[in-house]
């Protein structure tokens, strides 16, 4: 069994559907790379004509066994986003409570009008395929966190590290933003204790209305 797709488990029924999650994230993130390269190319093209360079950004993120990795997304801030983010949480103490709670804002100064585009109707979140195929990331699990958000799991930061973290998972078909932070938490720990073969596909099927509604998407 490779290390950190599942819970542990010593079962062979566990050994094969830890398998078969892995097969499933290869060959989907491999077809849906191919599938897609036409739209691909169009995004890429589209950020470089109406925002310039770069096209991809690249998060430091932290996968299992709490190693990090480049998280992959197509840029939708502006270039000087950090800089941005300062000067508007230090004019606007409202925002800074927003941030200081869930680590989003819904009136974000750093999103480009494409991005906004790309961020509701998830585009932006395409080229975690490459992560997928190359092992960082799993379809399904829970969102990629950065070391700030580590102290926020408190003792479900254990099992957030057992597994590859999703491309889609509970919290996306449960509101996203729209739900607290301690309830992410608990979505996170609920699939990686409970999680199965037959979860994974339910969720990816719950995934395709969750995106088309954009509900908590901002």
């Amino acid at each position: 069994m490779e290390a950190g797709d599942v819970a542990p488990s010593t079962t062979r029924g566990a050994v094969a559907t830890s398998r078969a999650k892995r097969g499933l994230d290869i060959t989907a993130s491999a077809a849906a790379l191919i599938l897609l390269s036409v739209l691909f190319g169009m995004i890429a093209l589209a950020i470089l004509a109406l925002q310039g360079r770069p096209i991809f950004i690249r998060h430091r993120r932290i996968g299992r066994n709490g190693v990090s990795f480049p998280c992959l997304k197509f840029r939708t801030m502006v270039r000087d986003a950090d800089a941005a983010l300062t000067r508007h949480l230090a004019e606007n103490p409202g925002a800074m409570l927003e941030w200081q709670a869930t680590r989003k804002l819904k009136s974000d100064p750093r999103i480009t009008a494409l991005g906004k585009v790309l961020r509701d109707t998830s585009l932006d979140e395409l080229p975690q395929l490459v992560n997928i195929l190359r092992g960082e990331m799993s379809l399904v699990g829970p969102r990629p966190i950065v070391d700030e958000e580590a102290k926020r799991y408190g003792a479900a930061f254990a099992d957030y590290k057992q597994v590859r973290p999703g491309l889609t998972g509970l919290w996306q078909c449960s509101g996203r933003n729209d739900v607290s932070y301690e309830r992410r938490v608990m979505l996170d720990r609920q699939y990686i204790r409970t999680w199965s073969f037959t979860q994974d596909l339910a969720i990816i099927l719950k995934t395709v209305p969750a995106v088309i509604k954009s509900r908590g998407v901002y």
